[in-house]
C-alpha cells in the first residue's frame, strides 16, 4: 500500500508518502510525494495509527458479560474511531490472573482486527504471571474480587511486583467507605479519594520501583503530585478520558445524569480545564477512552461507565479545533505514547511497534479528514452496547479511513 498527504508525527509535520509492505504490514520507506496513493486524503491528515491503552472489551472464557461487547464488535467500534491498538483491562468475571487464563484471554483476541494488548489483574491472592506483560490494581470496588479493602492489603501484594508495568485506579476505598452515605454519586466518590489513593499509589511507585500508569486522572488537585513524582525521577505516566476533558458536573441534568456516570466521576470545570492544559503540557501522557460498553438499561440502574472507542479520532478533531492543539501534540497522546507504553509486550512480527511513521513501525494509520462534521447518531455506534455520551453532538471532523497493517478500513456516515 502506498499513501500520499499531510503526514503528522509527534515531532514533526510533513507532506510525504508511505510505502507498507504487503508481507509483513510493516512501513518500509517515508518519502517524497510522487502523486500516487492508494488512499485519496485529500485535505486530510495522516497520522500513526491511534492507540487507546485502557478499554473494557468484556470477553472472557466465561463469556456472560458478551451481550454488552466483544472483541470483534470491540475491534468494529475501534475501526470507526480510528483507533488501530488497544490494550484491555482484566476486571473480567473470569479474571486474567495467571498464566493458563491469561492466555485463555488472549486466544479470544484473535478474532480482533485492531491489536489487542491484555492486562492481567492484581488481587489479594495473586502471584506475577511468568510471562511480560502489564497489570492493573483497583485500589477500590471493582467486577470480581480484584480489588483491596486498604492500603496495607494492596502494598502486601504490590511487594512481590516489584519492577513490574502496574497501572491504578486511584480511589481510595476507606474514604468511598465513607464517603457512601452521601446524595450524589460525585460526592460519593470525591476528589480526595483520588489524590489521597494518587499520593499512595506514587509511594508504590518509587518504593517498589516500578513502570507506573495513573488510569483515568480526573482531579485538578492531583496533578501537582504526578509532576513532582516526575521531577524527581519517578516512573510515572498518567492517562485522562475524553469523558474528563469533554464533560464537567455543571452539565449534569436529572435526565442525563446516570448516563454520564463513571468511576471516577465528573469533576468540576476548574479539574476540566486543567486536565486540557496538562495534557498540552505532557503532565498527562494519553489520551485513553476507559471504554466501558454498559447498556443503558444497566445505564438506568446506577451502572458507571461509558462507551468511546467510536468517537476516539473525532474527538481528537475537537480538541484541536476547540482546544489548539497541534498535529504533534495529537501524535503524541494520541499515538506515540500509547505505542511506547505498548512496545515491551508486542509480538516480534511488530517490529518497532506503533505511533510513529517511519520504517520498521506497524504500517497501522489513522486518516483525520477536519473539515467534514460529525453529528453522532445512535444508530451510527458499532460498539454493541449501541449508544454514546455524544449523540447529538457535532464534532468538527471524523475519520476518513483507518488502515491496519496495509489495508484500508475506509469510513462513511451512516455505515454500520
Amino acid at each position: 500500500m502506498r499513501v500520499e498527504g499531510l503526514i503528522a508525527n509527534h515531532d514533526r509535520v510533513f507532506e510525504g508518502a508511505i510505502e507498507i509492505s504487503d508481507e509483513t504490514g510493516l512501513i518500509t520507506s517515508v518519502g517524497p510525494k510522487t502523486g500516487k496513493s492508494d488512499i485519496e486524503v485529500g485535505d486530510a491528515i495522516i497520522f500513526p495509527g491511534f492507540g487507546d491503552i485502557h478499554i473494557h472489551a468484556r470477553e472472557d472464557a466465561g463469556g456472560s458479560q458478551m451481550y454488552k461487547e466483544d472483541f470483534t464488535t470491540t475491534s468494529n467500534a475501534a475501526l470507526h474511531g480510528g483507533v488501530t491498538q488497544v490494550a484491555d483491562m482484566p476486571n473480567n468475571p473470569v479474571a486474567p490472573v495467571d498464566d493458563a487464563r491469561y492466555a485463555e484471554k488472549e486466544k479470544l483476541t484473535a478474532k480482533s482486527v485492531v491489536h489487542v494488548t491484555l492486562y492481567a489483574g492484581i488481587g489479594p491472592e495473586t502471584e506475577p504471571l511468568t510471562r511480560h506483560v502489564p497489570y492493573k490494581a483497583f485500589m477500590g470496588p471493582s467486577v470480581g474480587d480484584l480489588f483491596f479493602a486498604s492500603q496495607e492489603q494492596l502494598e502486601g501484594q504490590i511487594a512481590k511486583y516489584r519492577g513490574r508495568n502496574v497501572s491504578f485506579h486511584c480511589e481510595d476505598p476507606e474514604i468511598l467507605r465513607e464517603s457512601k452515605g452521601e446524595p450524589t454519586h460525585e460526592q460519593r466518590r470525591p476528589a480526595r479519594a483520588e489524590i489521597t489513593a494518587t499520593e499512595f499509589a506514587l509511594y508504590l511507585i518509587e518504593k517498589y520501583e516500578l513502570q507506573g500508569k495513573l488510569c483515568h486522572y480526573s482531579t485538578e488537585g492531583g496533578l501537582p503530585k504526578i509532576a513532582a513524582a516526575k521531577a524527581r525521577g519517578v516512573t510515572v505516566t498518567a492517562e485522562v478520558t475524553p469523558h474528563h476533558l469533554f464533560f464537567d458536573d455543571s452539565m449534569l441534568t436529572d435526565e442525563n445524569r446516570l448516563a454520564l456516570q463513571m468511576n471516577p466521576p465528573l469533576r468540576g470545570p476548574a479539574d476540566r480545564l486543567a486536565l486540557i492544559e496538562a495534557l498540552r503540557n505532557g503532565l498527562l501522557d494519553y489520551v485513553a477512552t476507559d471504554h466501558a460498553p454498559h447498556t443503558l438499561e444497566e445505564k438506568a440502574t446506577g451502572v458507571s461507565g461509558v462507551p468511546l472507542l467510536d468517537t476516539y479520532g473525532a474527538f481528537a478533531t475537537w480538541l484541536m479545533q476547540e482546544h489548539r492543539f497541534t498535529p504533534q501534540e495529537i501524535a503524541r497522546v494520541c499515538a506515540f505514547n500509547p505505542g511506547r507504553f505498548v512496545k515491551e509486550f508486542l509480538p516480534a512480527e511488530l517490529g518497532e511497534g506503533f505511533g510513529v511513521i517511519a520504517p520498521g513501525y506497524v504500517g497501522s494509520l489513522t486518516i483525520l479528514d477536519l473539515k467534514s462534521p460529525w453529528l453522532v447518531k445512535r444508530e451510527e455506534m458499532r460498539t454493541k452496547c449501541a449508544w454514546s455520551p455524544f449523540e447529538g453532538f457535532t464534532f468538527p471532523g471524523r475519520v476518513k479511513a483507518t488502515v491496519i497493517r496495509g489495508k484500508s478500513y475506509l469510513q462513511s456516515a451512516g455505515a454500520r
